[in-house]
């Protein structure tokens, strides 16, 4: 028995070694980007379970080893993950030192870099250009054309009549000015675009660089779990040498552990695949990767079904280009309408007639008779874009309203889920969490009650997450007038991840 005795005093002395700097060490500074009410209290060192009465001489080395190896929330740095200065947090994840960042960036650098960048504004812009070139374009005046007339030549062995003539044709009906008119909408209407455009862009990037801020956290949450799992299978497996708990116990803990492993691999292709989305909306795919700086509990007033819809349907550029469509249809209408009338061709000739040694001159004018083409089939081809124009502004409407129900009912739900998580189920989750710790302490509950539970709080903070990247994705795009998709050469389509469901909390695997 003495030299069992002895064996465990050296094993416990040799296991505290290690995590003596843990519970000593200098007070840590958060790195983590500015968040929300996530997460443990920092530093907190729980006791270990209480030893069976079947081992008295070892049982208190083993719980002094297992007290100096449990942390609560303890760090764990992500292997790729860099972190940005964090702003003040209600609680804070314990990270351990603190990582400093050699670049970050915010939202109001993605978003000049995007208007830099993205090759569809640049495409915008073209064609606002290309519109005023065909307004120009089309109030020009017909070229004149000139010309050499010899006539009679030969005539009793003379040159004839020889000179030259100016041919002008003159536009009649107003038909300049008419296409001029039409041509000055479809200015207005691709500058409308081009708003449109440039929304949908900054509407992207805000929407994406909130999805990867977002993402940017659940790795660090995730990491934490990872941190709390590898402490937890390497205090389990101690404590099984001591006979002090099951070998399922040690089994939930390696369940425990891998379930945290799959869920930081996930969180982590989930952030890269956010920030690849990312650098392709600012137009620079090969932009390296660096941590956002944001803060995702920004207040924002809620909105209500009624002024939503109303500043969508005054505001909406997509709105005014459709009306612009239908100015541009009248005056295209008045131009083919105007077409019938003729225009005159006038024809002025100055010659000399060597003949007589005279000089002459002549005049011509010439215009077509509408009898046969009075351009009826573009009258009437132009009436039917025309009612096609009008039908136009109010399927956008329609289009407007229907787009915003979906997007209201996701914005509605996760505003509902943010402010129930913040009042009410996270602050249940923390004292839960603060009761089974104080309840470990006192040997109340066994070591893989408080892992479970520690788990419990962490998986709910990121459902948390999940209910505050649907509120930013759905709140931009109300704010932004529904304008996304920038990269899609078709309908818009809002750029967005899938909702996770209803942002409850994520099931666990444990022993309650």
């Amino acid at each position: 028995m003495d030299a069992r005795h002895k064996l465990l005093r050296i094993l416990a002395v040799l296991m505290a070694l290690p995590m003596a700097g843990c519970a000593s060490g200098a007070k840590h500074v958060s790195t983590a980007p500015a968040m929300l009410p996530v997460v443990v209290t920092q530093g907190t060192q729980v006791a270990a379970p209480p030893i069976a009465a079947r081992a008295p001489a070892a049982s208190r080395e083993v719980k002094e080893a297992a007290k100096s190896t449990i942390v609560l929330a303890s760090a764990v740095e992500p292997a790729t993950m860099p972190t940005v200065p964090e702003q003040s947090l209600p609680e804070a994840i314990s990270r351990g030192a603190p990582v400093v960042a050699a670049q970050t960036f915010t939202l109001t650098d993605l978003e000049g870099m995007a208007l830099g960048n993205n090759p569809t504004l640049s495409q915008a812009s073209a064609r606002i250009q290309a519109a005023r070139g065909t307004w120009q374009q089309v109030g020009r005046y017909p070229n004149p054309l000139v010309g050499y007339q010899g006539v009679e030549i030969g005539d009793e062995g003379h040159a004839g009549q020889q000179g030259i003539y100016v041919e002008q044709e003159f536009v009649m009906g107003q038909k300049r000015q008419l296409s001029q008119n039409a041509a000055s909408q479809a200015v207005r209407q691709a500058e409308q675009e081009f708003e449109a455009q440039r929304m949908r862009v900054l509407n992207d990037v805000r929407i994406t660089f909130y999805q990867t801020l977002v993402a940017q956290r659940r790795v660090e949450i995730s990491q934490e779990l990872l941190g709390i799992g590898e402490k937890g299978l390497d205090t389990t497996d101690r404590l099984l040498k001591a006979q002090e708990v099951a070998q399922a116990d040690l089994l939930q803990s390696r369940i425990e552990l891998n379930s945290a492993r799959l869920l930081a691999t996930n969180a982590q292709a989930t952030y890269q695949a956010h920030w690849r989305q990312l650098a392709a909306v600012l137009g620079m795919p090969c932009l390296a990767q660096q941590p956002l700086t944001g803060d995702l509990n920004a207040a924002t007033c809620d909105l209500t079904w009624e002024a939503a819809l109303q500043n969508i349907l005054s505001n909406s550029p997509e709105i005014a280009a459709a009306y612009a469509g239908v100015e541009r249809a009248k005056w295209t209408l008045s131009r083919e309408r105007a077409e019938p009338i003729p225009n005159v061709d006038v024809q002025v000739t100055a010659q000399h007639d060597n003949a007589t040694t005279s000089d002459i001159a002549g005049v011509q004018a010439v215009l077509p008779l509408p009898l046969f083409n009075r351009n009826r089939g573009n009258i009437a081809r132009a009436e039917a874009e025309l009612a096609v124009a009008q039908r136009e502004v109010n399927r956008i409407q329609l289009d407007l309203q229907n787009r915003l129900a979906v997007t209201f009912g996701r914005y509605f739900m996760a505003k509902q889920a943010v402010d129930r998580y913040s009042s009410e189920i996270l602050p249940d989750a923390k004292k839960s969490l603060d009761l089974i710790s104080a309840g470990y302490r006192q040997g109340e509950h066994n070591f893989l009650v408080l892992l479970t539970a520690q788990r419990t709080y962490f998986q709910t903070n990121l459902a948390y997450l999940d209910a505050v990247r649907e509120l930013f994705e759905s709140r931009i795009a109300i704010d932004g007038l529904l304008l996304t998709g920038s990269l899609s050469p078709n309908a818009p389509q809002p750029l967005q991840e899938q909702p996770s469901g209803s942002y409850g909390v994520i099931p666990v695997m444990g022993r309650l």
